[in-house]
């Protein structure tokens, strides 16, 4: 059982990593589930999972990779109960991927509702590595460590996803 020292610096660290992910985290459920309440029931589950792991003596190396993968946890859980995945509302709420590397014309160009049709068409982990990369902007390395893969196998299937949707978009003519 942690000693009260410890105690507080938990609640620190705690209180930090909330302050600094809560709203991203809440985004990214959003975008997963499209539905604000049970976007918040994530985040607080998510939190709740951080509390317990961090005052069971966890270690977490990467904050934002941890809570990421616990977040992603979350949703999966909610979608083996639903089945049903929905991005439509993501319009609605300001979604706008920014091309960081200046190749993939399909993230530039599109308007949003067209993107997110495309994007709703990928399989699942597709969709879910470029929301993480051009919505919550996490670098490959983070998602790498949500995945649990090495960084090559994400870049890969980012690559490839990223490609499947300009041919989404280059046939949707």
């Amino acid at each position: 059982m942690p000693n009260h020292k410890n105690r507080e610096h938990l609640k620190k660290d705690f209180d930090q990593a909330y302050e600094t992910h809560s709203d991203a985290l809440f985004r990214y459920a959003f975008y997963k589930v499209s539905d604000k309440e049970k976007a918040l029931d994530i985040v607080q589950d998510t939190f709740v999972r951080f509390w317990e792991y961090l005052a069971a003596d966890g270690e977490v190396l990467n904050t934002k990779s941890f809570l990421y993968r616990i977040a992603t946890n979350a949703i999966i859980d909610y979608y083996r109960k639903k089945k049903e995945v929905s991005l439509d509302d993501m319009a609605d709420i300001g979604f706008d991927p920014i091309d960081h590397d200046g190749h993939h014309r399909i993230l530039r160009s599109a308007d949003s509702k067209l993107a997110l049709e495309l994007v709703h068409k990928l399989d699942e982990e597709a969709r879910a590595i470029i929301l993480m990369k051009y919505v919550d902007d996490l670098t490959v390395k983070e998602i790498a460590e949500i995945f649990e893969q090495r960084e090559n196998t994400i870049s890969v299937r980012l690559h490839r996803a990223l490609k499947d949707l300009q041919d989404l978009f280059e046939n949707n003519d």
